[in-house]
């Protein structure tokens, strides 16, 4: 039985500091947009202006953690993490997702208290101020429109955005009708249905990231795909006991056994796991180990199969 292992490594370099600007630049534009959220809410006794406030500050720090995750992507293996920090960028998806459904439970708990209990809002200053926010988050949001279904972190964080933008929106919206008709009520009103937009979306994302941390096969990989890909190799009998998991957001890893003919000979069984990895690495396996059987000495483990 032969043992091999493969690396596949892209230079990710012009995009990776490309993804750092964005979210440095995101960071800082709507930090520049909390402070003054808090200013004028304060000014105008504002409670949407402040609880939006709040949302979009937690959405600051969604996104400095996601920062840390792709800095922490880059550290080399040691002995005690032979594969860096990659599964950090799992871990923070998977955080950024419960963020940004806690954060909405505050935005529900405000808004429903607000329908209940319209409270008088200068109107037209707040459609003002969340009219300076849309074009903020819409912004920084495109910096990751491009990579976002590339990595679950881009993604958390253009999802991050684009519903701050939401929120301005529906911000916007009530202001300028309370500030035509008076209608209090329809501050709170929007925001649930804000809120719920935002659900659906985040919903996906928290079921993507949880099932990376618990090492599940990802959602862009069919383990079927593979083994039919293997078995169309010539020279291959059969493919299996085959694991997938994630490395990262943006790398898996594969172990398996490869069955070939008794009389393979080791030049053809070399060959043959060359063909492997690079159909591998076109299924999205950047990583794989594989473990060589012959039809003459089968798999002895209970899940072989």
């Amino acid at each position: 039985m032969s043992h091999d292992h493969s690396h596949h490594h892209h230079d990710h370099s012009h995009t990776v500091t490309k993804i750092n600007t964005a979210f440095v630049t995101g960071i800082a534009l709507n930090l520049l947009f909390v402070m003054v959220q808090v200013c004028v809410g304060i000014h105008i006794n504002s409670m949407s202006l402040l609880s939006d406030a709040g949302h979009n500050f937690a959405d600051v720090g969604s996104l400095a953690i996601s920062l840390l995750a792709f800095k922490l992507m880059k550290a080399k293996s040691s002995r005690q993490y032979t594969y860096g920090y990659k599964k950090a960028s799992v871990l923070t998806a998977l955080l950024n997702a419960v963020i940004l459904l806690v954060s909405l439970g505050a935005i529900l708990y405000e808004a429903i208290r607000r329908l209940v209990h319209p409270e008088p809002v200068a109107g037209l200053t707040v459609a003002v101020v969340s009219g300076i926010g849309i074009v903020i988050n819409t912004v920084s949001a495109l910096f990751f429109l491009r990579d976002k279904e590339a990595d679950m972190n881009i993604k958390s964080a253009y999802l991050h955005l684009m519903s701050d933008a939401l929120v301005s929106l529906a911000l916007v919206i009530g202001g300028v009708v309370i500030f035509y008709t008076g209608w209090y009520w329809i501050d709170g009103a929007l925001s649930i249905l804000v809120a719920a937009v935002i659900i659906i979306a985040t919903w996906k994302l928290l079921k993507g990231s949880l099932r990376l941390s618990l090492d599940g096969v990802p959602e862009n990989i069919d383990i079927n795909e593979i083994k039919n890909a293997a078995l169309k190799i010539n020279g291959v009998k059969d493919f299996h006991h085959i694991h997938i998991w994630a490395l990262s957001t943006t790398e898996n890893a594969l172990t398996a056994h490869l069955v070939v003919g008794a009389n393979t000979i080791p030049q053809e069984i070399r060959k043959i796991k060359h063909t492997l990895k690079h159909s591998l690495q076109h299924l999205n396996i950047q990583h794989a180990t594989i473990e060589t059987e012959t039809e003459s000495q089968p798999c002895e483990e209970s899940d072989c199969k």
